[in-house]
C-alpha cells in the first residue's frame, strides 16, 4: 500500500453529508461556526504533501491557487464533520514555513528552496482554527530525499553542509539516527514550528529507521562502532536511537508549549505473537520494534506520547493482520496509560481493485468504527487520506459519516 510515501506495501505483504455550519466547534477558538454534541473523539484527516500525494495537486501553482486548494481540504474536514487536520509540514527535511533550519520543499514550487511567497502552515493552522477544527502539524523526522542524488538537494541543504550525516537506503536519502547532532538537529527543525504557531499537536507517522528492503543494509557499521560500544547487538541501539529521539522531543515539546500534544501513527503491528508471546494474534511481514527498530509499546508505557494512532490498514477478517485481532491488542496496550488510541483508517484501499474484497464494499469502513465501539480506549478514528476523503469514489467515508458522525464532536483532550 502507497503510505505516506511510499513503501508499506511491502510491509503489508502481507450518504448523507453535513453542511459546514455543522463544522465541530473546538474549544476556545474564534470563529468556530457551531457547537458540537456528544462523547469527544478524534476525527481526523491526514492531508500528505510528500511527493504532492494530498497537496498541493502539482507543484508551481500560484500562491492563491495553493492557498484556495487548502482551504478547500479544511472545509471538506468541516463538511465530513471531522475535527482534526494532521497537515504534513515537513515531508523531506524541507519545510511548508519559513524556517532557518531546512529550506522551503519543493512540492510547493517544483525547486527546493524557492520560497512560494506565502506560509501555508501558518495559513493552515489560522483556517483549521476558524474553522473549529484542531491542527496537528505532521513531520518527517529522518527521511532526507525520495530520492537518492544529493546533488538534487538545494545547494544549502543541512544534508549537502553535513554530508557524513546522511546515508542512501532503497532509493531514498536519509539522516542517520543514531548520529546525535543528527537527533538534535531534527528537533531543532520541528521545535521551530511548536515556537512559531499555536499548532495543537506535533504528529510523526511510522518512518523512523527505514523499512527493509530486500538485498540493501542500512550502513551504519561505522556509528555503531562509534556509539554503540555500551549495547549487546545493533538492534538494541537503533532502538535506544529511536527511544531517546521520541522521549527527548516530547520533554523539549513540553519545554517550548506545555499545550502542545504528541503523538505518533506507527505500522500497526508491534510484534507478532509468534516472535514475542506479549504480541498481537498476526504474522505481518514487518514488526515495529523488529524491523523499524521503534519500540511504540514503551512509548505508551513511559507516557512519553499524548496519543498513539497505529495505522490499522487491513480489513476485518484479513488473515495476516485481522483488523479485529489488532484493535483489541492495542486497546489494552493503552488501557490503564493516560494515552489515547485513535485508529489510523485506510480509506484508500475502499474500491481498490488491487485489495482484498471487503474492501470492495463501501460498509468496510463502518463496519471498523461499529467494532471499536466496543473499546472505550478507542477515543476516535484518522483517515487516509485527504484526495480519498473529498473524492470518496465508492461512498466509503459518505457512509461512516452517515452511520457514525451525525452529530459534530469536539475531540478528547
Amino acid at each position: 500500500m502507497t503510505r505516506r510515501g511510499f513503501t508499506v506495501a511491502a510491509a503489508a505483504a502481507l450518504t448523507g453529508i453535513a453542511t459546514a455550519g455543522d463544522a465541530a466547534a473546538a474549544p476556545g477558538r474564534p470563529g468556530a461556526p457551531g457547537p458540537a454534541t456528544g462523547r469527544p473523539e478524534y476525527r481526523g484527516m491526514w492531508v500528505a504533501s510528500v511527493d504532492n500525494r494530498d497537496w498541493p495537486t502539482t507543484p508551481g501553482q500560484s500562491a492563491e491557487q495553493q492557498r484556495a486548494e487548502l482551504i478547500g481540504f479544511l472545509d471538506t474536514a468541516v463538511d465530513r464533520r471531522l475535527n482534526t487536520v494532521i497537515f504534513q509540514a515537513r515531508p523531506t527535511a524541507d519545510a511548508l514555513w519559513p524556517s532557518p533550519y531546512e529550506p522551503w520543499s519543493e512540492v510547493l514550487t517544483g525547486v527546493q528552496g524557492r520560497d512560494p511567497g506565502w506560509d501555508p502552515l501558518g495559513t493552515a493552522v489560522e483556517e483549521a482554527h476558524r474553522r473549529g477544527l484542531e491542527l496537528h502539524a505532521w513531520f518527517n523526522p529522518y527521511r532526507v530525499a525520495i530520492h537518492a542524488d544529493p546533488g538534487k538537494l538545494s545547494p544549502s541543504h543541512p544534508a549537502r553542509l553535513h554530508p557524513d550525516w546522511v546515508l542512501p537506503y532503497g532509493g531514498k536519502l536519509y539522516y542517520n539516527p543514531g548520529i546525535p547532532e543528527v537527533r538534535r538537529f531534527v528537533q531543532d527543525a520541528m521545535l521551530d514550528a511548536v515556537r512559531r504557531y499555536p499548532i495543537d499537536a506535533v504528529h510523526w507517522d511510522d518512518y523512523f529507521y527505514p523499512y527493509p528492503v530486500e538485498g540493501e543494509v542500512f550502513d551504519d557499521d561505522e556509528t555503531y562502532r562509534r556509539y554503540g560500544a555500551d549495547f549487546p547487538d545493533k538492534a538494541a541501539w537503533r532502538r535506544d536511537n529511536t527511544d531517546r529521539l521520541v522521549c527527548e522531543m516530547s520533554e523539549r515539546i513540553r519545554q517550548v508549549r506545555r499545550d502542545v500534544r504528541f503523538g505518533i501513527s506507527p505500522f500497526g503491528v508491534w510484534r507478532n505473537r509468534a516472535t514475542d508471546p506479549e504480541g498481537s494474534d498476526t504474522a505481518a511481514g514487518v514488526q515495529t520494534y523488529d524491523d523499524l527498530h521503534a519500540d511504540t509499546r514503551q512509548w505508551i508505557r513511559n507516557g512519553w506520547i499524548d496519543y498513539i494512532a497505529p495505522q490499522l490498514y487491513w480489513n476485518i477478517g484479513f488473515q495476516d493482520a485481522d483488523y479485529a485481532k489488532l484493535l483489541p491488542w492495542w486497546a489494552e496496550t493503552v488501557r490503564g496509560t493516560d494515552v489515547q488510541l485513535i485508529v489510523g483508517e485506510a480509506l484508500y484501499k475502499a474500491g481498490d481493485p488491487a485489495q482484498p474484497e471487503p474492501w470492495q464494499d463501501p460498509a468496510e469502513l463502518s463496519r471498523h468504527l461499529t467494532l471499536a465501539r466496543d473499546f472505550p480506549e478507542a477515543r476516535g478514528h484518522a483517515y487516509f487520506s485527504g484526495t480519498e476523503i473529498r473524492q470518496d469514489p465508492t461512498g466509503a467515508m459518505a457512509k461512516v459519516v452517515a452511520d457514525h458522525y451525525r452529530s459534530p464532536v469536539r475531540p478528547p483532550r
